[in-house]
């Protein structure tokens, strides 16, 4: 009787310890969110029996918490030099880059968003320099209705964020009075209720409930890091990515 217990604990146990290897958590920014991990996410888990968890918690916290042990990878729409350089920024420098093994795992275009009904339908570099450092503050002066505009704005996008800075306005500063969102689905929402919203996301994000205007292209890799070599979990995210994932990946 004895012994069947012990054999029973014994079994009992190692269905627990498998069922916990068989969860792959990876944090994530909104690129890598957006347009290939949410899209792959099902057939994967169809595929290999692995639940994939995706925690969208932005380059930074994904990184962190890689260098912690508490996700299996980081991913983010940055080059690994930015991503470095992001950290860095935000308080949070990476002492051994080293350390980490990066896969590029797609490519995103970041674009504008406007609210459906925004007439709109083409904004230059400069028009968009001047809407986002708040020299333009109403859409009458880019050609549109008589409306102030609204400036929707990620906290969880920093790497979208910082990309688009970069780029589009040159290293400018963003108006201060901006009506703060979360991650790139929540930018979207805030531009789709409002007819005076603009905001930026990756292009996973557009749908019919927002429209995207003609811009100047920005775009960038999508890739994750590992801490060291790739589990065998990651390793077949990975290999799924480059294989069978790439039909749905946006």
């Amino acid at each position: 009787m004895k012994r069947l217990v012990v054999l029973t604990f014994v079994v009992a146990m190692s269905f627990v310890v498998n069922a916990y290897a068989q969860e792959l958590k990876i944090g994530a920014g909104a690129a890598p969110t957006e347009n290939v991990l949410k899209p792959i996410k099902e057939p994967f888990e169809k595929a290999t029996g692995i639940k994939l968890q995706i925690i969208s918690s932005g380059p930074k916290v994904a990184l962190e918490d890689l260098q912690k042990d508490a996700v299996h990878g980081a991913a983010a729409g940055l080059s690994f030099e930015d991503w470095m350089v992001l950290m860095k920024k935000e308080g949070s420098e990476v002492k051994d880059p080293s350390q980490f093994q990066q896969f590029v795992i797609g490519k995103d275009r970041i674009i504008v968003l406007l609210h459906k009904d925004n007439p709109i339908s083409k904004l230059s570099k400069e028009q968009l320099k001047d809407i986002f450092t708040g020299k333009t503050t109403n859409w009458k002066d880019v050609g549109g209705k008589d409306m102030p505009i609204i400036i929707v704005w990620g906290k969880l996008i920093p790497g979208t964020n910082s990309l688009f800075v970069k780029n589009m306005l040159d290293g400018g500063t963003v108006v201060k009075d901006i009506l703060e969102a979360t991650t790139a689905d929540d930018v979207k929402h805030n531009v789709a209720s409002n007819p005076e919203a603009i905001g930026i996301g990756p292009v996973a994000v557009l749908d019919n409930k927002v429209k995207s205007p003609e811009t100047p292209e920005i775009s960038r890799p999508i890739i994750m890091l590992t801490k060291g070599k790739p589990s065998a979990e990651v390793q077949k995210l990975l290999d799924f990515i480059k294989g069978e994932g790439q039909k749905y990946i946006k």
